[in-house]
């Protein structure tokens, strides 16, 4: 029986080398940690369980039956965060490169399989190649059966992709079906095709870096929901991460214990707004000073930075928040941040996580490049988004909500909840000073005519007392107190329940 044993401890230890000792060196050498480091930092220490440890692919083609290596390039398993159980396969770059077999994909597909059917979220650290191209069409069919897995999966458990090395060719196309995708800065990048291919068919001269760096994931193509400064600190943001969000789709939000008195008055808030309407303000002061304990996680902080998305807790609670940001571009709707937005709250929906916006626009961005780009149809994206949500969303204008990017921003008339205004809100089609001008036209000629005019119109309508009257506004609060009553709408909502028409799907407008 001895025996056995140490020949299981030797094929075991065998198994864990991947490619090699050589190969795992050089993978420290390039900053980066391998497939079982990063497992054993992102899971709770030794709650890490194996699976398919000594699969090996079984391609004969071009000499491949003389590289065989148990793993066969990718770990799988399952293990848990904080108690809480996830499942896990990261790519093993010290094997042939990460490269996708069709005995590497059915690994892959095995632990999703068992993530859908035990109904909790899988994580995906990438760090490879694409399909290796030895097995030709079997890769490829081992990529199919991968996708069609990510959309079974979509909306029932959160699916999260960390990209820590290489992602090319057929390997980008599984994380762009996960709810969120994050990237390691210098070392990690995405793209269909990299910049050899790209040379060849359309002579650009391009680095991995300039193609599909995490800089641009993040800034540019939006792609990527974040970016971290190594290996380390990224995971054990996905751990954080993880603590916000619910197991699957019935599981409800997680419930930590805080110290943070719901009934907390932050006096700071009534001073927030500047009595210069023009002048900006950090929208984020305002999230960090309501949440619990000032913690929120950010998604696409560099992309489409004014608006603001995130997970932060109320009484414990999980929440998604949404804001507009007057510090960048005045928190104008622009196609950038509709669509960042769009996708943030239909996250939200799919797990049924309370929605929390924070409203401060003056409309949409006017142009013919936002015309030509397609901001109407953009633009109803979050719109659609926020009309098709039936979880709890509570809304608080703080100033300007103007024109239909009122009616977007989670307004009472497409099914907000809870509607909140501060004092200092302005809800109206537009500014005072572009109304009056269409308005009294033909006494513009006249300067204190006009302004006449604009004080009248901003005196009337600059306030939330207009749409109060009607109902639209369910309360002006005192900003100071803005805590205290998100958390007891909140508490009021939980039970929410809504009964919509079948449907098989909608049909958002992509």
């Amino acid at each position: 029986m001895k025996d056995i044993i140490d020949e299981l401890e030797k094929r075991r230890d065998n198994a864990r080398l991947g490619g090699g000792q050589g190969r795992i060196d050089s993978q420290h050498a390039k900053g980066k940690l391998t497939a079982r480091e990063r497992i054993e930092l992102l899971l709770d220490e030794n709650s890490f369980e194996e699976f398919d440890m000594y699969v090996e692919h079984r391609c004969t083609e071009f000499g491949m039956e003389k590289t065989r290596v148990p793993g066969d390039g990718v770990v799988t398993g399952w293990g848990t965060i904080n108690g809480r159980v996830v499942y896990v396969f990261a790519k093993d770059f010290t094997v042939m490169g990460g490269s996708l077999s069709q005995s590497h994909a059915r690994k892959i597909t095995k632990i999703q399989d068992l993530a859908l059917r035990n109904r909790a979220p899988i994580i995906g650290l990438f760090d490879a190649g694409g399909a290796r191209i030895q097995e030709g069409v079997d890769a490829l069919g081992g990529y199919g059966e991968v996708f069609a897995r990510n959309v079974a999966a979509s909306g029932v458990i959160p699916q999260i992709s960390f990209i820590m090395g290489p992602c090319a060719g057929g390997d980008v196309y599984s994380p762009a079906m996960t709810d969120f995708i994050f990237m390691v800065k210098d070392t990690s990048y995405m793209f269909v095709t990299g910049p050899d291919v790209v040379k060849t068919v359309t002579n650009e001269t391009v680095t991995a870096e300039e193609l599909g760096g995490a800089k641009v994931h993040t800034s540019k193509s939006s792609v990527a929901d974040g970016a971290y400064d190594n290996d380390v600190q990224g995971l054990l943001q996905m751990r954080r991460l993880m603590d916000f969000l619910p197991l699957c789709n019935e599981s409800g939000v997680p419930e930590l214990e805080t110290q943070d008195s719901a009934d907390r008055i932050e006096t700071s808030l009534d001073t927030l707004i500047p009595d210069n309407p023009n002048k900006p303000y950090d929208m984020k002061e305002l999230i960090l000073k309501v949440v619990d304990e000032g913690d929120f996680f950010e998604i696409q902080p560099e992309n489409a930075k004014n608006i603001i998305t995130g997970f932060a807790r109320l009484e414990g609670r999980t929440v998604g928040i949404v804001a507009n940001q007057p510090l960048m571009m005045a928190g104008v709707l622009d196609s950038d941040a509709s669509r960042k937005g769009a996708r943030f709250v239909r996250f939200c929906d799919c797990f049924d996580i309370p929605i929390v916006t924070f409203v401060d626009v003056p409309g949409f961005l006017p142009g013919t490049a936002q015309e030509y780009g397609g901001l109407i149809k953009h633009g109803a994206k979050l719109l659609f988004a926020y009309s098709e949500a039936t979880v709890p969303k509570v809304t608080v204008i703080t100033r300007k909500a103007y024109g239909g990017a009122y009616d977007v921003m989670s307004s009472k008339h497409i099914g907000g909840d809870v509607n909140y205004a501060w004092p200092t809100a302005e809800i109206a089609v537009m500014g005072a000073k572009g109304a009056a001008e269409i308005l009294y036209r033909s006494e513009l000629s006249d300067p204190n005519k006009i302004k006449a005019r604009i004080d009248e119109y901003q005196k009337r309508f600059a306030n939330p007392f207009v749409a109060a009257e009607r109902g639209y506004i369910d309360e002006v609060i005192t900003p100071s107190a803005t805590r205290k009553r998100l958390c007891r709408a909140l508490n009021m909502l939980r039970n929410k329940q809504v009964e919509t028409p079948w449907k098989k799907h909608d049909n958002i407008p992509l």
